[in-house]
């Protein structure tokens, strides 16, 4: 049975959650929050919907914004039930279900948990069952990526997966569990904006066409933190489409390679792209041989590939950093380069820079660490913040990256430069770019770069190579929607 998807709705005022009810288009179930409603009329909150429904009036002792008299809120259920509510959710602590006697109601019972993952998970689904729940339901709630796979354990143990249920591990670091439900054996997953880490319902089913992932769907994603500007899932998703594979591409909260390792093999992934601060590292992981020698003398990866036992790395950060040049007809050799930051992303474009016959300096706020990667590369390091003028100055810092889009890395009064090459893609337009332009410089965007790694990727992958203008416009959407330009 293919995973339903449910949106929830929440509002101040009955007008607001009726309209909102009946603007939902890509949900197979709504699900109507009371708690928070100040002129609540629960069967007028029922009356006229038009899909099945969920009553949920959540207290703030777990996690909502009810803080009457216990109850009200069991006369609300009741009526919920009196007026033919498809589900009622009653948490696990509130120590008593509504009485449903005689009607289809069916009943959720739940638990949430804002604080982490609870070592007395199993104990609690088993409470839970024995109230007589039609579909048991775990919140928890993800500091790491890894307390996904800990989820999934604790319910494997619990035995729930003989029975309807849901689990999610709420957060950014918990994504993974809304978005593979099938994988977690949830039968359905929760979208919008009412709890932490939920994803729009219009991605869930569009983007990540979460009712149609099966145990066949091939896994790929992006592993990086945070993740929220990221492109790659708007981008990889629309390539996957077009190219008629059942698979999907999913973002993977991780701060470290051990993180990224341990989820991608217990979930199945078959491809992961790499990005801050999880690029470096991986000489030290005996799963992961470096593919080819440029990405074994960098020290730098930005993909890895399943193999037989382990892991393939790459970096295609080199060959999309070029790309953006070749787009805007920039040549680098002979060229003098100044590259801010020390991180990744600074690496790559060092070595693209040093590859074309540039010569490099290179600048961060961590000057030990400036110096220490110009000595490794062969490059000069100088002193923050720089001064002087440059044919070419790349900004490899993660400064102007959406939300905080008003920020630059340097002050440009400073810096004389007849090309600006930001390696931030979202927005498109970054506060550095506008004033450098402004100034007269020729400006170079992160997004050629992006697009250009990504198709290498996804032909690395899957032995197709994509449409580059399908997978940019993609992205380029995606920037749009989030930024609201």
């Amino acid at each position: 049975m293919p995973t339903q998807i449910v949106q929830t709705i929440v509002a101040d005022t009955m007008d607001a959650l009726r309209q909102r009810r009946d603007a939902v288009v890509d949900a197979d179930i709504v699900e109507l929050r009371l708690d928070g409603v100040s002129d609540l009329d629960v069967a007028g909150a029922l009356a006229g919907r038009t899909r099945p429904t969920i009553v949920t009036c959540r207290p703030v002792w777990e996690g909502g914004r009810f803080a009457g008299d216990e109850a009200d809120r069991r006369r609300w259920m009741a009526e919920a039930v009196a007026a033919g509510a498809e589900w009622v959710d009653i948490e696990r602590r509130a120590g008593w279900v509504p009485d449903r006697r005689g009607t289809q109601t069916r009943l959720i019972v739940s638990d949430h948990d804002m604080h982490g993952v609870p070592s007395d998970l199993a104990d609690r689904v088993h409470a839970m069952r024995a109230l007589d729940a039609d579909v048991v339901k775990v919140a928890v709630t993800a500091a790491r990526v890894t307390d996904v796979f800990h989820l999934r354990a604790s319910v494997a143990m619990s035995g729930l997966g003989t029975h309807d249920f849901v689990c999610i591990a709420m957060g950014a670091a918990g994504q993974l569990s809304r978005l593979l439900p099938s994988r977690f054996g949830s039968c359905w997953t929760y979208g919008g904006d009412a709890a932490p880490g939920q994803v729009p319902v219009r991605d869930l089913r569009h983007r990540y066409h979460v009712h149609t992932i099966t145990d066949a769907t091939r896994l790929f994603g992006v592993a990086g933190a945070p993740l929220a500007h990221s492109a790659s899932p708007a981008m990889h998703n629309a390539a996957l489409q077009a190219a008629g594979l059942d698979a999907v591409y999913v973002p993977l909260h991780a701060t470290t390679a051990a993180e990224v390792v341990l989820v991608a093999e217990t979930f199945g992934f078959e491809g992961v792209s790499l990005t801050a601060p999880v690029k470096t590292g991986w000489q030290r992981h005996a799963n992961v041989v470096f593919d080819d020698a440029a990405s074994s003398q960098l020290g730098v990866i930005n993909t890895l590939r399943r193999r037989d036992a382990g892991w393939l790395g790459r970096n295609f950060d080199i060959a999309g950093f070029l790309d953006g040049c070749d787009a805007a007809g920039v040549t680098l050799a002979g060229s003098s380069a100044l590259v801010l930051g020390a991180g990744g992303a600074a690496r790559s474009a060092v070595a693209a820079l040093s590859e074309q016959g540039a010569t490099v300096e290179i600048a961060a706020r961590r000057q030990d660490v400036a110096g220490h990667l110009a000595a490794e590369l062969g490059v000069r390091a100088i002193a923050w913040p720089p001064h002087g003028t440059w044919d070419i100055v790349v900004n490899a810092t993660p400064v102007g990256t959406w939300p905080v889009v008003d920020a630059t890395p340097v002050d440009l009064a400073y810096i004389d430069a007849r090309v600006v090459y930001d390696l931030v893609y979202n927005p498109e337009a970054t506060m550095l770019l506008r004033e450098a332009a402004a100034r007269g410089a020729q400006v170079i965007g992160g997004l050629d770069m992006l697009v250009g790694q990504a198709a290498r990727q996804f032909a690395w992958w899957t032995g197709q190579t994509p449409d580059a203008h399908d997978m940019r416009a993609a992205a380029a959407r995606h920037i749009r929607e989030l930024t609201g330009t």
